[in-house]
């Protein structure tokens, strides 16, 4: 019979063989940037269209060419989130949270849209870890996300990361830069792509971003921003610089990072790889000093980052670098007939309310197909549950992984199989490790 549909092109399912590498991943995403003092944030998969237009930026090609946009049945112009910076600041605004302590530090897991050719590391659904340090102008709180990024790739010991730094200076040093980067194209118009030539005069520093290879060739011999710097914005380099010095993170100065999005002001960066590929940008952010003030906020300061689950995962795997297998199921209880199901139930939802993870038939299958589906379930336990231990209130539990069996008594199993679980846990015999052991006891100590 052939499917009625399958998934759209650039999306992907998270099937349960994989979902629990997600979460251990996500976990450590969370902890981490809780060690930073951020807190969660979630806004809605979409915004008016507005927001993206002015916070993002118009002449960019999120913008311009990837966004997934449409009219909601007010005739309201809705876009899906293509970045989750610009949600987090109007949530920011529209809460009143500036007027809680400064700065305010949020991290997001979040879904965002893009369209886009789809290709390894770049779907049209894709997965986005962030963090936004807002009403601050410190480049001590640049340098502080930057560290919080370098902490996730150490976390996970991955290697071949190097983290790539420029300033693309504020809206008066730019000035300069723009006419001068006008005054380069200009003299390229002849080359350059339909799209970089409106954006010619609108705003000459998104041709540097372009992924046209002849604008890309064009943009290499473009000036540089670093030799347009104000005063202010040049010392502000200097001190993120001395900070990441002063943590012994490594980096490399490279002009011609410039982030996609309008919205970058000062410090712009980006952790690359060569292990996955072309779309070796696993992380990249900066600070957005004029963003919160273009969403209708007061001025004030901010910088944040952007990190790919995606990329991330596939930066994992292809170091090999190893995750934590998946829990395994603690028990399975099989009733030698339909009978005697309704025990068996009552026992698990006993063990369960503790924590302990057990499985039961639940479609009335012989004790032979039990077994087998115990064993595809790679269970750790089993117990067989009939007439001779209900009369007796005692049933054998048996490790499935060196066959050792265990009579407990069935008035007090709960307590009991908890005992043996974990003596089993302690003494390595199949389980193989401390986390096992919080796991059986539902995570107590």
């Amino acid at each position: 019979m052939a499917l009625l549909t399958k998934a759209p092109r650039g999306t992907m399912d998270t099937l349960p063989s994989e979902s629990y590498r997600l979460r251990h991943i996500e976990n450590a995403l969370s902890e981490t940037a809780g060690c930073f003092g951020f807190r969660e944030i979630r806004t809605p998969v979409f915004e008016h269209t507005e927001l993206f237009m002015r916070g993002v930026g118009e002449t960019t090609d999120v913008v311009q060419k990837e966004m997934y946009t449409f009219n909601d049945n007010g005739n309201r112009s809705i876009s899906l989130r293509p970045e989750g910076t610009a949600g987090c600041v109007r949530a920011f605004l529209e809460h009143g949270l500036f007027n809680e302590p400064l700065p305010q530090k949020y991290f997001y897991l979040t879904s965002c849209y893009r369209y886009e050719k789809p290709q390894a590391g770049r779907l049209r659904e894709f997965h986005q870890f962030g963090v936004e340090s807002l009403g601050t102008g410190s480049p001590a709180a640049d340098a502080e996300i930057i560290s919080l990024a370098r902490q996730i790739f150490d976390f996970f010991e991955l290697n071949d990361i190097s983290l790539e730094i420029n300033s693309i200076g504020c809206p008066e040093c730019r000035k300069n830069y723009h006419a001068a980067l006008i005054n380069y194209f200009n003299s390229k118009k002849d080359e350059l792509c339909e799209t970089c030539l409106s954006r010619l005069e609108r705003n000459p520093m998104r041709i540097l971003d372009c992924k046209s290879p002849v604008c890309s060739a064009i943009a290499e011999g473009a000036p540089v921003v670093l030799d347009f710097l104000c005063e202010e914005c040049d010392t502000h380099f200097k001190n993120v610089r001395k900070h990441l010095d002063a943590m012994d993170i490594e980096y490399t100065v490279n002009p011609q990072i410039v982030r996609g999005l309008d919205y970058y002001t000062k410090t712009v960066f980006e952790f690359v790889s060569t292990s996955i590929g072309a779309q070796g940008t696993v992380c990249g952010g900066g600070r957005y000093d004029g963003l919160i003030k273009e969403l209708g906020g007061n001025a004030l300061p901010a910088c944040g980052f952007g990190m790919g689950i995606e990329r991330l995962i596939m930066l994992i795997d292809a170091q090999r670098k190893s995750l934590p297998e998946e829990q395994r199921i603690q028990l399975y209880i099989a009733p030698a007939t339909p009978e005697y199901s309704f025990e068996a139930m009552r026992i698990i939802n006993d063990l369960r309310y503790e924590g302990i993870s057990a499985l039961t038939d639940l479609g009335e299958r012989s004790l032979k197909a039990q077994m087998k589906y115990a064993n595809k379930k790679n269970v750790m336990f089993t117990l067989v549950l009939g007439e001779d231990e209900i009369k007796s209130h005692k049933a054998s539990v048996k490790n499935m992984d060196t066959g050792e069996i265990t009579e407990i008594s069935l008035d007090t199993f709960t307590e009991d199989f908890m005992h043996v679980s974990i003596n089993a846990a302690l003494g390595g015999i199949g389980m193989g490790s401390l986390q096992d052991f919080t796991l059986i006891n539902g995570g107590k100590q």
